[in-house]
C-alpha cells in the first residue's frame, strides 16, 4: 500500500501528486482536515529514523513561537507536529517499507522511482 500525507491547498505537494501519478496512491490523508495520529507519527519515525527528520523548520510557526533559540528533543518535535499539522514535512510518501519525506528534487525523484 502506497499513502501520501500532504495539504490538498499546498500547490507543491499538488505538483509532486501529479508529476508521480495520482494512480501510484492507495490512500490521501490530507493532514489539515485529518490530522495525523500519535500512532501514525510513530510509524513515520521508525521508517526514517527520528521525528526531527520529519519536523519543517519552514512552518510559519517556527519563528513566532521562538523554536529558532531553542535545543529541541525528539518528544519536543513529535509534540509539535501532533500539535500543528504545519509542522510536518510535506509531503509524507509511504510505499512499503520506505518513507520518503519532504519536497526536494532528489526525494521526489527517488519516491517517483521506487512507485
Amino acid at each position: 500500500m502506497t499513502k501520501i500525507y500532504h495539504l490538498s491547498t499546498c500547490s507543491t505537494c499538488k505538483r509532486i501528486i501529479e508529476e508521480i501519478g495520482k494512480d501510484k496512491f492507495d490512500k490521501f490523508q490530507d493532514i489539515k482536515t485529518e490530522a495525523i495520529t500519535s500512532d501514525q507519527l510513530d510509524a513515520m519515525k521508525a521508517l526514517s529514523g527520528s521525528y526531527e527528520s520529519l519536523f519543517s523548520r519552514r512552518s510559519r510557526q517556527f519563528r513566532p513561537m521562538g523554536l529558532h533559540e531553542k535545543e529541541l528533543s525528539e518528544e519536543d518535535y513529535k509534540s509539535l507536529i501532533l500539535q500543528e499539522y504545519s509542522f510536518l514535512k510535506r509531503p509524507v510518501i509511504i510505499a512499503d517499507n520506505q518513507i520518503f519525506v519532504g519536497n526536494s528534487k532528489k526525494e521526489v525523484e527517488k519516491a517517483k522511482a521506487s512507485l
